[in-house]
């Protein structure tokens, strides 16, 4: 994951990279879906910037849980989650 702060973003901008080895295009999109809706549910916490997020191998296979967590320890990993501190409640 790539992640650049951008004072000036009110808001994440986020961009996806999931290669053909992901799946088909029905799967791929799928896992964009399901990222994007993991992203919204934790918005609050995510700080302004822009964001690339590459996806390998089959995510697709991924449960939702399991994707949640591995996308918050990315984004805790990058710097990118607020704390209680910083506003996110």
């Amino acid at each position: 994951m790539s992640f650049a702060a951008d004072t000036e973003l009110e808001r994440p901008r986020v961009a996806f990279a999931l290669g053909r080895s992901s799946g088909n295009a029905v799967q791929r999109n799928r896992v964009r879906r399901r990222l994007r809706a993991l992203l919204r549910e934790h918005a609050d916490r995510v700080r302004p910037g822009r964001y690339l997020l590459g996806v390998r191998g089959s995510a697709s296979q991924v449960t939702y849980r399991r994707a949640q967590a591995q996308l918050l320890e990315l984004l805790k990993s990058a710097g990118a989650l607020l704390g209680p501190e910083e506003g996110a409640p």
